[in-house]
């Protein structure tokens, strides 16, 4: 069957859509965030940068670990399977919140060792350790919130996550202005002051986004109370293996990034923070990216259900287009406007100077980085989660490595980061579109064959 790729565009815009604007409004205010802790005090940036690595790391462990749901899911969507929808989507509704509230003690009792490990100076400790206290509140929504998240992608209905954006992050910069700056009557918090804010902004989003998985019609794979209740262990182990794979990519890539980090400080205690403030710019293009991701498994996945080839290939070729726009704005950008863009993170000019060349060369590994999460959630939509796991162990690997030999063989200094970076994303692009295409292959040589059995 020949793809039709209109409709499979239309397909991947409806459920990625919602989730780009959500994503990019909180991206925005976590931009915001970054502007006023950055021109409140210069060393809040190289803070910030250390403690969301490592929180961040744990964190989408969460957020991945229901990945394998989600797949499984699809694809009894695509094959009918009322019964298999309830029993995985009741299982993890039920058992995904016990590892999130375990990293909340953790963070809230142990930040300190991990900071030390990464070589946080004296002068940021105290405010990475304020930090780090104050949001570990957030781990425990964690698990609602990913599971709800599933909910609502896989029956393709994620309009409410604008909403849900729009809430969190105004009341997220409005309490950032207040308490960072001591406003209204308030004391000025600084750092830690961003840390509540977010923490509230959460709470009160989380109470809306569960409003909606209770009362919405629209949600065609939320489980009943009782199919809830009755739901096994057994069941969420099952998926919770099969998403495993994905949160331990997630976590390789991010003990990658923590890695990256402590060799930046041993540049000096602002390298870290230029690092940010680039990763925060490139992050507005990676939400899009990875938006357009996350339906690419969903719909592949539900190709796989129903055993079509043709939506499988044509979703994956169309997501990557889409990516390959936003790859091209931000180079555009980064050739433009790059001082204007850092200089709303830092006045200070030697850092504005240094730092326009980074944006630039994030923009170009942005081809190869969006191959690897169109293409990688392309793979997983046919069941296969161990082989992008394998492929981030062996980047993860990689890139410290070449990013070690750069800073101190070579002695490029912050340059030699972001150039191991762009050798990372462009080797495993290769490798993994060679996985797909060989995926794909095979399910065309099988006259009946299901893509679950490559």
């Amino acid at each position: 069957m020949k793809p039709n790729y209109k409709i499979y565009l239309q397909k991947l815009l409806i459920i990625a859509v919602p989730i780009i604007l959500s994503n990019l409004i909180s991206q925005l205010q976590m931009l915001i965030d970054r502007i006023f802790l950055g021109r409140a005090d210069n060393l809040y940036m190289s803070a910030l940068s250390n403690v969301t690595a490592p929180m961040w790391a744990t964190m989408s462990f969460c957020f991945s670990l229901v990945a394998g749901a989600s797949i499984l899911i699809s694809q009894n969507v695509g094959a009918g399977n009322r019964d298999n929808i309830e029993e995985y989507a009741g299982a993890m509704i039920k058992y995904n919140n016990i590892i999130p509230i375990l990293l909340f003690f953790f963070w809230l009792v142990l930040s300190e060792p991990v900071f030390k490990i990464m070589g946080v100076s004296e002068n940021l400790m105290p405010l990475c350790l304020s930090y780090s206290r104050y949001y570990a509140p957030v781990f425990i929504l964690t698990g609602l919130g990913g599971s709800l998240s599933v909910i609502l992608q896989t029956s393709n209905y994620t309009q409410p996550m604008v909403v849900y954006g729009l809430l969190r992050s105004a009341l997220n910069i409005i309490l950032d202005y207040v308490l960072i700056y001591g406003k209204f009557g308030f004391p000025a918090l600084g750092i830690k002051g961003a840390a509540i804010a977010t923490v509230i902004a959460e709470y009160l989003g989380a109470l809306y986004i569960t409003y909606v998985f209770l009362t919405n019609k629209n949600l065609v794979t939320r489980p009943s109370l009782k199919g809830t209740l009755k739901a096994k262990l057994s069941t969420y182990l099952t998926s919770a293996k099969l998403g495993v794979n994905t949160a331990l990519e997630d976590f390789a890539w991010n003990i990658g990034n923590l890695c990256l980090i402590r060799i930046l400080n041993t540049i000096n205690e602002f390298a870290a923070g230029i690092y940010s403030i680039i990763f925060g710019v490139e992050i507005l293009a990676i939400v899009i990216v990875g938006a357009i991701g996350s339906s690419t498994m969903t719909l592949t996945s539900e190709a796989s259900g129903r055993k079509d080839l043709a939506q499988y290939k044509g979703v994956c070729i169309c997501a990557y287009g889409l990516c390959a726009i936003v790859a091209v704005v931000m180079i555009i950008l980064s050739i433009t406007i790059p001082k204007q863009i850092v200089a709303l993170f830092t006045k200070d000019n030697s850092v504005i100077t240094t730092s326009s060349i980074y944006l630039l060369i994030v923009g170009i590994n942005l081809f190869s980085k969006s191959a690897n999460i169109i293409i990688g959630n392309g793979i997983r939509g046919s069941g296969n989660t161990r082989w992008m796991l394998n492929t981030q162990i062996l980047g993860t690997i990689g890139i410290v490595c070449v990013a070690a030999f750069f800073v101190y063989v070579c002695k490029l200094g912050i340059t030699g980061v972001f150039m191991a970076v762009l050798v990372d994303e462009g080797v495993r692009a290769l490798i993994n579109l060679g996985k797909y295409l060989r995926i794909v292959k095979k399910w065309e040589n099988k006259n009946e064959g299901h893509i679950l059995d490559i």
